[in-house]
């Protein structure tokens, strides 16, 4: 049997997963869509969201319950970061870094007392985290890090930037990379696990400056001698790179999963606008050019669906490391979301633009989705390079 067979999967939903979407659906729709607009428009950090999370067990589906989580399949966290995307992408962020990079990472490299300091805080939602990953001029470029950690006694200093970095001034784990040895690329890449909170001096976050998101709370991180002590350090100096490697592998999973509830979220906003909306004494779902629109959205958006879904149930098949089914996912379901939002705006035409209706909000933000967790350009890159086996899983 080839490879490409024994790849395939079953994408049939169980009871227990399509009543977990039922569930997460409706407490997504109750309790955040009604604040979300207005959240944004007072650039205020969801937290009153967020701490209805852990109740649900919403904060935790991936940390496993002798840590107080509420363990589940990767395809069910999956679903679950879906439908909190298809209303808040905000709030479904939380859960995504909380599990995919640093709960993830943790329970892979972790230390049991690192466990212990951690995973119960994150589940019971008292530890939000941020991954501190991006720099200001490497983007997706992880192996030629900036940011270095220098060894002193008793632990380490660290000392660079990291842009674009979510959830940082509330977060009570801050999942790091640095360097220390920018000579050895990669080979130098360090990981460390470590409360932002307990570090007395060289750390300072302030706001980053976005024309969307701004509930989000978006920052610039910066280190200057920070100082972060020895049982920071997660796996082994210069072992960090395998860290990010399955970290980014589920977290790619969840970003596309995230992706998909917005590309579905655009989907639901068109469709009732679209008969309700007249033109030329004719309900616009009528016209031909606009079911055109309608009929691409849906078929791109179960095409994404399919990818996020497939690699969920590989990664719970045992599949170690899929990075070409992530990478198909994440760039197929975040390019989904955006054109859905393009299509969906076109639908509502002039009205997409006023505050009134948030399809165009929709759109900075499956924007901002396609450069998360790596650009298009990367992951073509990638796929193109795993298919033609210049790089192996």
């Amino acid at each position: 049997m080839s490879e490409s067979l024994e790849r395939m999967a079953d994408f049939d939903l169980s009871d227990e997963q399509r009543e977990v979407r039922r569930t997460v659906r409706e407490f997504a729709e109750k309790e955040i869509l009604p604040h979300v607009e207005r959240y944004e428009q007072e650039e205020r950090y969801p937290s009153e969201l967020i701490a209805k999370l852990p109740e649900m067990g919403l904060l935790g589906p991936m940390i496993p319950e002798e840590y107080g989580g509420s363990f589940s399949d990767v395809l069910t966290y999956g679903i679950i970061c879906e439908e909190i995307a298809r209303v808040d992408w905000v709030v479904a962020s939380v859960i995504s870094v909380a599990n995919s990079l640093c709960a993830g990472s943790l329970l892979n490299f972790g230390t049991d007392a690192q466990k212990e300091a951690f995973l119960p805080g994150i589940a019971k939602g008292e530890i939000l985290c941020s991954a501190c990953l991006t720099e200001p001029g490497g983007g997706t470029d992880l192996g030629n890090m900036q940011s270095t950690a220098k060894k002193v006694d008793g632990g380490w200093l660290i000392n660079g930037t990291k842009v674009f970095i979510s959830h940082a001034a509330h977060a009570g784990l801050f999942f790091l990379v640095a360097s220390v040895d920018r000579e050895k690329k990669h080979k130098g890449v360090t990981a460390f696990v470590f409360d932002p909170r307990q570090v007395e001096s060289g750390l300072s976050i302030r706001d980053f400056p976005m024309r969307t998101l701004k509930r989000d709370k978006l920052s610039e991180v910066h280190f200057e001698d920070a100082f972060i002590p020895d049982e920071a350090l997660l796996g082994k100096a210069g072992g960090g790179f395998p860290i990010l490697g399955g970290a980014l592998d589920t977290g790619r999973f969840s970003v596309a999963a995230r992706c998909v509830g917005q590309a579905q979220r655009c989907l639901d906003l068109a469709l009732p606008y679209a008969m309700e909306r007249e033109a030329f004494g004719e309900k616009i779902g009528g016209f031909q050019m606009i079911q055109q629109k309608v009929s691409d959205m849906v078929c791109r958006t179960e095409q994404a669906r399919l990818l996020v879904y497939r690699l969920g149930r590989m990664k719970d098949a045992g599949v170690q490391r899929a990075s070409m089914e992530s990478s198909m996912a994440k760039l197929c379901s975040s390019q989904a979301a955006v054109q859905n939002a393009l299509d969906g705006m076109q639908i509502f035409g002039g009205y997409s633009c006023t505050q009134e209706y948030e399809i165009g909000r929709l759109l900075m933000e499956a924007k901002s989705l396609e450069f998360g967790e790596g650009t298009s350009e990367l992951h073509n890159r990638l796929i193109a390079e795993f298919a033609l086996g210049i790089r192996k899983q």
